[in-house]
């Protein structure tokens, strides 16, 4: 018969023969993301993937858990705020800056944002995108 003490040694047994499968010693900052997928394999498929090329590029990424972005930023000395972290609800977006000193700053998420692209060519550009 199963009962609750025979339970907590199990656990006890088990557990930490899991977690000793990682290797340490050859962890490093090619094997680091091959461990974290691993780890998430049961959860929904949501990421955040930043491409940065260039000097002094800046993305400052505010987000809830279902959001799916994907953002390149080709040049120097460009900046991208995106906040959506107030909502709960699912939002996918690209932001692909290419040139030099773009500013692009997007606040917020509904229904019309979802799936938004936007592609930003040239230097010295400023976008704002409110979604209320």
């Amino acid at each position: 018969m199963f009962n609750l003490g025979w339970g907590v040694l199990f656990s006890f047994i088990v557990l930490p023969l899991h977690a000793q499968q990682i290797d340490w010693d050859k962890i490093n900052s090619n094997t680091i993301f091959n461990i974290i997928t691993e780890q998430h394999l049961g959860q929904d498929l949501y990421y955040s993937n930043v491409i940065q090329i260039g000097d002094y590029n800046k993305a400052e990424l505010s987000l809830n858990a279902k959001t799916d972005i994907d953002v390149k930023q080709l040049g120097d000395y460009n900046t991208l705020y995106f906040i959506n972290s107030f909502t709960d609800k699912e939002n996918k977006t690209s932001i692909t800056a290419q040139g030099n000193n773009n500013i692009i700053d997007v606040t917020g998420s509904n229904s019309v944002s979802d799936g938004m692209q936007i592609n930003v060519k040239g230097d010295n550009k400023t976008i704002f995108v409110r979604n209320y």
